[in-house]
């Protein structure tokens, strides 16, 4: 079974890049949404294992020196991070995995995992920006101006991503990130198995020649 690929997600908060992956699952099979863990405190409406892993310091710092996180970040003083082994069950089982985790985060699973496909979500502008951090009044102001503020570095960041879609239209803009996928699936390396398979059938390996 061919192994599923790797897609990093990232945005400033308020960009939309939540709603995008949710959509994505629903919208493309055979695609699997990697549950980061995090020190954080749970909001209300989340649940554990389902939005995130919910540890205290002193677990995320076992899971730390056992060297379980793919990749690891203090994102505005919490502490996040992405279970290898997580990841690898799901590529392992041909599903592609879809990390949503921050700029920080995805240079470092692209420097461990250079085929990883790092796909950046920007809003259209920055009033708008604002206006949804402001508008989904979870968090006090002193944190939202906070979040803008780092927003500014994350956009920096972002330009070397693979891919950019700016969420202009949330509709448009889950169909952008859907291409991209199908787009990755068709790489020819997926094929390979079904290649291998044919010519085996006739006689021949991936190596083999036909004078036909």
């Amino acid at each position: 079974m061919p192994r599923g690929d790797i897609f990093v997600v990232s945005a400033p908060s308020g960009s939309g890049k939540t709603t995008i992956c949710r959509a994505l699952r629903v919208r493309l099979g055979g695609i699997s949404l990697s549950v980061s863990y995090t020190t954080r405190e749970r909001r209300p409406g989340e649940r554990d294992g389902e939005d995130y892993y919910f540890v205290d310091e002193e677990r995320f710092d076992k899971m730390l020196e056992s060297k379980e996180f793919l990749e690891h970040a203090r994102v505005y003083g919490r502490r996040y991070g992405t279970s290898r082994a997580t990841v690898e069950g799901i590529v392992s089982r041909g599903l592609d995995a879809v990390l949503e985790i921050d700029v920080q985060g995805g240079r470092s699973v692209k420097a461990a995992i250079p085929e990883v496909v790092l796909v950046g979500i920007i809003p259209p502008d920055w009033e708008t920006l604002r206006r949804r951090l402001f508008e989904r009044g979870r968090d006090s102001r002193e944190e939202m101006e906070r979040r803008l503020t780092e927003a500014r570095d994350e956009l920096s960041a972002i330009r070397g991503y693979d891919y950019l879609v700016v969420n202009d239209d949330l509709e448009k803009s889950v169909s952008r990130v859907e291409w991209i996928v199908r787009a990755r699936r068709l790489r020819r390396e997926r094929a390979f198995e079904a290649i291998d398979r044919i010519l085996n059938e006739t006689g021949e390996g991936r190596n083999g020649s036909s004078n036909g």
